[in-house]
């Protein structure tokens, strides 16, 4: 019998003896995407989210590494239907679609370090290494296993999971109360894990650390759901049922359930089985984004599973809110989704990237994709960022300006340049919040402030004193922007910073509070004319 204090000790002693020999990176992981059918904004939005928090971090301590993984979760019954309905092998399915996740990854500017394939060699010989360490533990044995199971979300649910709802003339249907998916009774003979036993010490490590999981409403469910007993949990289904997967060690009548394939890719994608503690290699995981849907698979089956191995837990979960359509939730069954690869060819990625931060940053509530709302934040940026690079870099103010000015001249703009020193400050702040939105409102507020410097001061008909103090002021106030602007809008933030003539080697966080501008190249349009 697992007692939860032992477990928890034993994590913390794997924590001690990393942490005071070697640099761990800081690893951060996406959801490990079900590849049957294309991606949508909400793809997009996780993979954005990610690539955020990694490049922070990376600005943020540039002699830490940071491993950033993503990638496709290829088994199950889902793939097997889709690939059956085009007439392909699963793989060759997967193949295509993966590929698709992969593209849009990169035109979106998102700088993984490892695509993970839940189809790889190295991850089935992961999955069956974890599977063997549970079976010889006494924690894998085989039972009759009935429940409601849905396709859509690749998994079973407990009687007090789902609801049954009548809908007028139509066949009365029983749903998943988490995810709104249809379920449908199943009886059959599974592999089962062990999670029972593993309460106690769940709930211990959640109520001693109300930030591993957010938002807090999150944090809050969970606590409350680990009060009452876990059951069991499935972990392998018939192969007469489930072919397209990976067969159960020493059993091949049986496939690994593919919700605990797939929670393995985590470990997979940093190599493990490891030869030491995995800490070299990045475990545990520091921050891990997830849809609000999946919550329970994260906090509950893979915490329970690293238990047992003796591993860290994951340092902190954000489980974002979904993206909408008509105020329902976009998904591949509903037929609701956006495009993303149109919306990036339409405003470009940068703006794309601001619409996805800004509103959905704070990641409480469900928000609407709005094609209006995009092309009113898209104006936003133009005007607030890329109007005042072009009016601050015009002849009009070049031409005049003094080589110096006086303290007097420059006083008008101290409120800006104060703003501009505490901004590095003030984003770290609500970054280590997890609030994107208000991090990038920040940045947005000080170009807004250094607009209406501008606007107030008119140099281009002010004495030249005037005119030197508004351009010092405003470009140094462009310079920090730009680099606190990275993590958002890697693209535009290094165009702009080229612009400033803005040295490489001081474009880190640091930076933002000292540095310099170098050669100053008039004129530089930062963004694109939206496609029509």
């Amino acid at each position: 019998m697992f007692r939860h204090s032992v477990l928890l000790k034993a994590c913390t002693r794997a924590r001690c003896r990393w942490a005071s020999t070697i640099i761990k990176p800081w690893y951060i992981t996406t959801p490990i995407f079900y590849p049957n059918a294309v991606p949508h904004i909400g793809h997009l939005y996780s993979l954005v989210t990610a690539d955020i928090f990694a490049r922070y971090h990376a600005l943020k301590n540039p002699l830490r590494p940071v491993s950033f993984v993503t990638g496709t979760d290829e088994h199950g019954l889902k793939i097997q239907k889709a690939a059956l309905n085009k007439g392909l092998p699963p793989k060759e399915f997967c193949d295509a679609i993966s590929l698709k996740f992969r593209k849009l990854a990169n035109e979106a500017d998102v700088n993984f370090t490892r695509f993970i394939r839940t189809s790889e060699e190295a991850h089935y010989t992961a999955v069956e290494h974890v599977w063997r360490q549970l079976d010889k533990l006494g924690l894998i044995y085989k039972g009759s296993y009935s429940g409601w199971y849905s396709i859509t979300d690749e998994c079973f649910y407990t009687d007090s999971q789902v609801v049954h709802i009548a809908e007028g003339h139509t066949p009365a249907r029983t749903i998943s109360k988490e995810t709104g998916a249809t379920v449908e009774y199943s009886s059959e003979i599974n592999y089962m894990f062990r999670l029972s036993q593993f309460r106690e010490a769940l709930l211990e490590h959640y109520s001693s650390d109300p930030e591993s999981v957010v938002p807090l409403a999150h944090h809050s469910h969970l606590v409350s759901i680990l009060q009452s007993p876990l059951e069991d949990i499935s972990i392998s289904r018939p192969r007469s049922r489930l072919s397209w997967g990976i067969p159960v060690p020493n059993d091949p009548q049986h496939t690994v359930y593919v919700w605990f394939d797939a929670l393995i890719s985590y470990l997979t994608a940093i190599g493990y089985p490891w030869p030491n503690s995995g800490a070299s290699q990045g475990w545990p995981v520091d921050m891990q984004i997830i849809g609000k849907d999946i919550v329970r698979f994260h906090t509950v089956y893979l915490p329970a599973i690293l238990l047992a191995l003796k591993l860290p837990l994951q340092r902190q979960i954000l489980a974002h809110a979904h993206w909408t359509s008509s105020q329902k939730k976009m998904s591949k069954s509903l037929g609701n989704t956006t495009d993303p690869f149109q919306a990036i060819k339409e405003f470009g990625i940068d703006s794309v990237r601001y619409y996805l931060a800004k509103v959905g940053g704070r990641f409480q509530d469900d928000v609407d994709w709005s094609h209006v709302q995009v092309v009113k934040h898209d104006r936003e940026l133009q005007t607030v960022l890329g109007n005042l690079y072009m009016r601050i870099t015009s002849p009009a103010i070049a031409s005049r300006m003094a080589p110096e000015c006086s303290a007097s001249d420059r006083e008008p703009f101290i409120p800006l340049l104060e703003a501009s020193e505490a901004l590095p400050s003030v984003l770290s702040n609500y970054m280590d919040k997890v609030n994107v939105a208000d991090a990038l409102e920040a940045i947005m507020g000080v170009l807004r402030l250094a607009n209406k410097c501008l606007t107030d001061a008119a140099p281009w008909k002010s004495s030249p004193e005037v005119a030197r103090a508004s351009y010092d002021s405003c470009l140094e106030s462009l310079r920090v922007s730009g680099i606190c602007l990275q993590p958002f809008m890697p693209r535009v933030a290094g165009k702009l910073l080229d612009a400033l003539g803005v040295s490489p080697a001081e474009r880190s966080w640091i930076n933002g509070q000292m540095g310099s501008i170098g050669d100053v190249v008039a004129g530089v349009r930062l963004f694109p004319a939206v496609s029509k």
